[in-house]
């Protein structure tokens, strides 16, 4: 085993935030936004496939949302996988085209959703902590091996602690946003 790569696991970290922004981008806030659909999967053409492979998501207005279906023939199966998704919504059909009104959300919803952000977070947080784990284990072999000494394995383990929480405050700072944006009316 050689010297760890340390910028390994600050990439993998980093890649759990992206993951973060990912998972927020599908949490519903009171505005519409395209990416509310993303992980809408549709049964279509006997398989399930993305939304976004048999329609095209736009936002005219701040609270609608306009799919519009590439074949008629898939029309009631968008339909049907936006009401079945979980992000209650109920879509209007209009020829090829589906409006999606975006309801305010209640008070208690909105603590539904804050409650399911501080879950995303926990995930990543508990993923980056893996990472950095994965990164000190690596750094004690190799340090047994007689491949580093130990004032470089002190010295990379204190650097992965810093990529730890740098990602974790991210992490935080993402939560802290999310929630705010959530609650607010």
């Amino acid at each position: 085993m050689a010297k760890p790569e340390l910028n390994r696991y600050k990439d993998r970290m980093e890649k759990a935030v992206d993951a973060l922004k990912d998972d927020f981008s599908g949490l519903r806030t009171g505005r519409a936004s395209a990416s509310l659909l993303d992980q809408v999967m549709v049964d279509a053409y006997g398989s399930s496939m993305p939304l976004n492979a048999c329609a095209s998501v736009s936002v005219p207005e701040p609270r609608m949302i306009s799919v519009n279906v590439f074949d008629r023939g898939t029309v009631t199966a968008v339909e049907k996988a936006i009401r079945n998704a979980g992000l209650g919504l109920n879509p209007i059909t209009d020829g090829n085209t589906l409006r999606i009104p975006i309801p305010p959300l209640t008070e208690e919803r909105r603590k539904e959703l804050v409650k399911i952000a501080g879950k995303y977070a926990e995930t990543q947080k508990v993923a980056v902590r893996n990472v950095r784990r994965e990164a000190m284990d690596d750094l004690k072999k190799a340090e047994k091996a007689s491949e580093i000494s130990e004032d470089e394995e002190k010295k990379g383990g204190t650097e992965v602690q810093g990529f730890t929480d740098a990602a974790i405050k991210r992490i935080d700072e993402l939560l802290k946003v999310k929630e705010a944006e959530i609650m607010q009316v």
